[in-house]
């Protein structure tokens, strides 16, 4: 089967539906499948040989982020002209709600198409005035999946049908086995973090409260910090006195990323909001980490309601120092919920998330809508 896949945020920047995305595709490669993707883009961009620039993306708020999309004449003229050249057998758009390639494609093509929708969200005013030309990209798709039980409410509230839940995958494999960065290793006394530093609702500052109460407590307790972000921001939120216990990377690189999450005792996703999935949680656990996460629905239903890792009360502080305590105390514990995590993780792995995506196409494939075509 010849597969286009339509990224809608910025390919050189990390990010969960990015990194679902280049997964996706790799996995249907290797299943056999003949591949596209395009995605914002400079053209001196160094890509993969299956992913297709569109052009430069720009940043644009959306969803409590700031996410990095191609959305011009540019942009639309080079979907376009990927559309009418790649002869397709299913066309894979991600994320059509947003002011990207997606609704582009969508409006450029017609024949088998799926769309996968990866965010939770609530009605906007922009949502509303954009409503009609939204659902003209929507009534031209073949088959919906969402990857949340999160998302899949928000789609069917607003926009009524219904979809195929088929959660984010991981490659487990790539996960489980890494040596801890130089200098680091658990010890039993450090916790992590990964994620966009300067964003709020990955509840960084969250954190950094709770590690500076814990760092009182405890002479020997570290912190380890990797994602985009100012480094500086992060040290004023540490009292002065915890600094050199706390380490930022920055960005690091898919291999360092791995190996961080061989580095650190527990893994804290402090994540407050707008979270479907959670596809760190999905790599740490891959990662044999013990996990500590926000209560929010996403993430609770993610580590089984805690029994894959553990819980804290969302937005707490305290509770989150309390429960990274009682983890730094409980070797067994932890080394329960790690073996937990490995277990669960399982059937999120990309060789059975691919073939669950595969159906999909089949299906709608074999509705007799002929391939995708230019849409003129």
């Amino acid at each position: 089967m010849r597969v286009g896949i339509v990224c809608p945020y910025a390919w050189d920047v990390p990010g969960g539906v990015k990194q679902h995305i280049d997964d996706l595709a790799q996995a249907l490669i290797a299943q056999g499948h003949e591949v596209s993707v395009i995605a914002p883009a400079a053209d001196d961009e160094e890509l993969p040989p299956y992913v297709t620039g569109a052009g430069r993306a720009i940043p644009v708020p959306y969803n409590g982020s700031v996410a990095r999309m191609s959305f011009g004449f540019l942009s639309a003229a080079r979907v376009r002209r990927w559309v009418r050249t790649g002869g397709f057998d299913v066309l894979h758009i991600h994320e059509p709600l947003i002011p990207s390639l997606g609704v582009l494609a969508c409006w450029a093509a017609k024949g088998p198409i799926v769309a996968t929708f990866h965010a939770s969200f609530t009605r906007s005013r922009a949502i509303a005035v954009a409503e009609p030309l939204l659902r003209s990209a929507l009534e031209k798709l073949s088959g919906r999946i969402t990857v949340s039980d999160a998302a899949r409410k928000s789609l069917v509230e607003q926009f009524g049908g219904d979809t195929v839940l088929i959660p984010n995958g991981v490659t487990v494999a790539r996960y489980t086995e890494a040596e801890p960065l130089d200098g680091w290793g658990p010890h039993g006394r450090t916790l992590g973090f990964l994620g966009r530093m300067d964003e709020e609702r990955k509840g960084l500052p969250i954190l950094l409260e709770a590690f500076g109460a814990l760092a009182a407590e405890r002479p020997d307790v570290k912190l380890l910090i990797a994602g985009p972000g100012d480094e500086k921001d992060v040290y004023d939120q540490v009292p002065k006195r915890f600094r050199d216990r706390v380490t930022v990377l920055g960005m690091v690189s898919e291999a360092d990323k791995i190996r961080a999450y061989h580095s650190v005792d527990v893994f804290v996703a402090p994540n407050t909001r707008g979270e479907s999935f959670g596809i760190v949680l999905a790599e740490a656990m891959a990662s044999g980490a013990t996990v500590l996460a926000s209560d929010i629905p996403a993430f609770r239903k993610v580590l089984g309601d805690g029994q894959a890792g553990a819980l804290f009360a969302n937005r707490d502080p305290a509770s989150l120092a309390r429960e990274a305590a009682a983890l730094l105390d409980a070797p067994e514990r932890r080394a329960k919920l790690a073996a937990e995590a490995l277990v669960a993780v399982r059937k999120y792995d990309w060789s059975t998330v691919a073939r669950d995506v595969v159906r999909v196409y089949e299906t709608v494939t074999m509705s007799g809508a002929g391939r995708v075509e230019e849409d003129l």
